[in-house]
This record gives structure tokens, sequence and C-alpha cells, in this order.
């Protein structure tokens, strides 16, 4: 009996620690001034919706930043693991890599990394 009496007590003290500082906060919080412009540009004026479409070109370039990003998440193991493996390892990294430098020529040549 005496553990649910111990369990009573603290559940009663943090009920009471957690509304001490809800009532602290709303006696000592200061009003924000509303906001002027939407979140999702840091606070600037949007000069358009937040949820508009982008120009095709944008998603070769993502896709192109994404086989990158696939290509760091093959790199970390490889190199945990190529001491161990030896030679063949390293040729079949060169290997990838190279595969991927196929990706960026052909991106490249097709223009999607042109700005203009």
């Amino acid at each position: 009996m005496r553990e649910f009496l111990d369990l009573g007590v603290m559940l009663v003290l943090a009920i009471g620690a957690v509304a001490g500082l809800r009532l602290l906060h709303r006696l000592t919080a200061v009003r924000a001034a509303p906001l002027l412009a939407a979140p999702f540009l840091s606070g600037d004026i949007p000069d358009e919706h937040a949820l508009s479409r982008f120009h095709a070109r944008w998603y070769a370039l993502t896709l192109l930043f994404l086989a990158f990003d696939v290509e760091m998440l093959f790199m970390y193991p490889w190199a945990v693991v190529v001491a161990g493996m030896g030679a063949a390892a390293v040729v079949e990294m060169f290997v990838f890599l190279g595969l991927l430098m196929c990706g960026v020529l052909y991106a490249w040549r097709e223009g999607a990394l042109r700005w203009a």
C-alpha cells in the first residue's frame, strides 16, 4: 500500500510542477508580433505560393544530386572494408565512379547543369 501512496505523491508533485510552470509562463510571457510574411521564405515576402510548381530543369539537377548522394551512401561502407578486400574493392569502386561520371557527362551534354 505504501508504494501506491508514494506513486500518488509523485503524481501530484509532477502535475503541480507542470501546472506551476504553465502559470508562470502565462504570467511572464510577452506577446509576439503577428507574422508579416509566410515562414517558408525565412520571413521574406514571397513572390509565389509555397506549393507552386518548379521548372523542369530542377528535377534533372535533383536527380543528379541524388546520384551523388547514393554514391556517398555506398562509399562509407566501402571505406571500412577496402583494406580487407584488397585491390578488387578499389577496382570495383572506380568502375562505380566511372558509371556515375558517365551520368554526369550525359547531364552536362544535355544542358542540365546550365543555369541560364
